[in-house]
């Protein structure tokens, strides 16, 4: 059904556009081409092979929404980006990111109060919003829309960046959301502190679900051009139809050099929600590190390793403590082109990785993986 009714938008608006091909005037067609002659396209591709060492028969990763399908070849994710950039007071800008795939668009989609994302949910609209610097003081740059989440170290990739891994952290799965739609603000205090603030519906909300609002404040410092600080707190009410359960994130991330082309990325999460359902209050803790070695601009190695605890079960639907280590080697091909080989592996102090044709039978996880980008 999806299938077509994307063809068949896509037939109406090629209509569309053919139709005002004919009754747009001279003067209405420069003022287009003088909109878009600013609009900028950018495009990124992620495709992958996954392999389970633990063969399951419903080829799957567990814990890895992101490049969850095992013995597979996948299309991760295809993304057009447009945007016009607003760089000065008083400039109006916006964009809109537009995916494509089976996995990272269907685990990231935003879901309607009481829906979730269907097998056919393989079309996103990652982001779109409109920016708009105010004249308040140097710039205040405000965002309106839905945007990627501040959270985490780690990102939803794109043409314009994605993580030193393939396979994101047990972090970003489980312990911060992945988009909100709403507000946001930044001011540039000076070339080493930024502040920015946010007013959203919630954790990938397109439409809330209930009738308060959550914020997140996030505090940027770079004491010297290579080291970054991020403070980041989040909160607000996220269950359905209730506005006094709170759930609180506090974040820290830290990029520093250790010394010429060895990077190193810290990121701390620590998480609490009031009375959830069946569970009660419950708390979720973790810490991530990532190790990068650029031997060369052709060359690098990244391997990262991490600890994370679900106590109540809040976050995974089990309580446990998890850790995993990842390598991932890196080689630019060209320009434009990378491909990422890497290994993985997932522990848990309790059995909640399928095996063979037996679910939740094994405390280990591990797997192999080539990952291919292509950027614009």
């Amino acid at each position: 059904m999806m299938k077509i009714g994307m063809t068949k938008g896509f037939v109406l608006a090629l209509g569309a556009a053919a139709l005002l091909t004919r009754i747009a005037t001279p003067s209405m067609a420069a003022e287009v081409a003088d909109v878009l002659k600013d609009v900028k396209v950018n495009g990124f591709v992620s495709t992958s092979y996954n392999y389970n060492f633990n063969t399951p028969d419903d080829r799957k990763i567990q814990y890895r929404p992101f490049n969850e399908n095992a013995d597979s070849f996948n299309l991760d994710v295809a993304e057009l980006v447009f945007q016009k950039d607003a760089a000065g007071v008083g400039d109006i800008g916006f964009r809109t990111d537009l995916t494509y795939g089976y996995t990272i668009p269907k685990a990231a989609r935003s879901a309607w109060p009481g829906t979730t994302p269907s097998e056919d949910d393989d079309v996103d609209i990652q982001q779109a919003y409109v920016r708009y610097i105010a004249p308040v003081g140097s710039g205040l740059t405000l965002d309106f829309g839905k945007f990627i989440t501040e959270m985490g170290a780690e990102v939803i990739e794109g043409y314009d960046g994605w993580g030193y891994n393939y396979s994101r952290s047990l972090l970003f799965y489980n312990t911060i959301p992945y988009t909100h739609t709403g507000v946001r603000g930044t001011y540039k205090i000076n070339d080493q502190v930024t502040f920015m603030g946010q007013v959203f519906n919630g954790w990938d909300n397109v439409v809330d679900n209930n009738s308060a609002k959550s914020w997140c404040a996030h505090l940027m410092v770079m004491p010297t051009a290579d080291t970054m600080l991020n403070l980041k707190f989040m909160s607000g009410p996220e269950q359905t139809d209730n506005t006094t359960n709170l759930r609180n994130v506090v974040d820290v991330n830290l990029t520093a050099p250790l010394m010429e082309r060895l990077t190193l990325s810290l990121d701390y999460v620590y998480g609490s929600e009031e009375d959830v359902p069946g569970i009660g209050d419950s708390t979720w803790s973790g810490l991530s590190g990532i190790v990068r070695y650029a031997a060369s601009d052709r060359y690098a190695i990244n391997v990262r390793g991490e600890v994370f605890s679900d106590e109540d079960g809040a976050r995974t639907g089990i309580k446990q403590d998890m850790w995993e280590v990842t390598v991932t080697p890196e080689f630019t091909v060209k320009k434009n082109m990378i491909i990422r080989p890497e290994y993985r592996h997932d522990v848990s102090d309790e059995k909640v990785f399928n095996k063979d044709d037996k679910l939740a039978d094994n405390k280990t996880q591990d797997t192999l993986a080539v990952n291919v980008l292509f950027y614009f």
